[in-house]
């Protein structure tokens, strides 16, 4: 059984959009952002935390199916006072943090999380650029913008190299799923192996429109403290 609404996000105003576009395209212009080219703007894991001290990790979803299906992510930390939860997701080797009061799943291909309201929804993959039919990361990356622009519309896309070779993608107006109130906002990062160059790992990141600018700040703190068992 297919992850509810999640999986949609991979398929990713006119206003909002230069907007959000420019902010995410500059931010490595400063010396400080030359690491990764993302920055957290001074918010933290509990700008978008839920304090119930870990709880919503062990609430069963009803949107889950009994086994077999998807499985919840493992916990690693709960970590209070910074508002965050330290997940293992199995399927593709990953440890992540996301925000207290969120929930974490995976079934064979990917690892989900999402907020209570499934308005920010995250998914983390593995990639296999050869399998994927592309050279590179960059070409992965380049040639995901024309595609989800032609089948998408009115989706637009813009993707850039960032400083520490990954690549941020940003998808403006995606049509909204089932469920959602508005259009979404939709970032790719592609993380390339630092051992094999022709494998990597996506993390995907689904808000409202309307909040681009805080996804793309929670997208800095989920790069901050995330590891990647190559």
């Amino acid at each position: 059984m297919a992850i509810p609404q999640v999986t949609r996000e991979v398929k990713q105003k006119e206003s909002g959009r230069r907007a959000i576009l420019a902010a995410g395209f500059a931010l490595w212009a400063g010396p400080a952002h030359a690491q990764s080219g993302l920055d957290a703007g001074g918010l933290t894991f509990r700008d978008f935390a839920i304090a119930d001290r870990g709880a919503s990790f062990n609430r069963t979803d009803s949107m889950l199916p009994d086994s077999p299906g998807p499985a919840r992510a493992r916990v690693l930390e709960i970590d209070n006072a910074k508002g965050l939860a330290r997940l293992h997701f199995d399927t593709v080797k990953i440890d992540l943090a996301v925000p207290l009061g969120w929930q974490a799943i995976e079934d064979q291909e990917r690892g989900v999380a999402y907020n209570a309201d499934k308005s920010y929804r995250l998914i983390v993959w593995r990639l296999d650029f050869t399998f994927e039919g592309v050279n590179d990361a960059e070409q992965y990356a380049t040639t995901k913008v024309g595609t989800i622009e032609a089948r998408r519309p009115p989706t637009k896309a813009q993707a850039r190299r960032l400083g520490d070779g990954s690549y941020l993608v940003i998808y403006e107006n995606v049509p909204p799923s089932r469920g959602d109130t508005e259009p979404r906002t939709v970032f790719d990062l592609v993380t390339v192996n630092p051992s094999n160059p022709k494998g990597g790992a996506l993390m995907t990141l689904g808000v409202p429109a309307s909040q681009g600018r805080r996804g793309l700040n929670l997208l800095a703190l989920l790069n901050q403290n995330i590891h990647y068992s190559w």
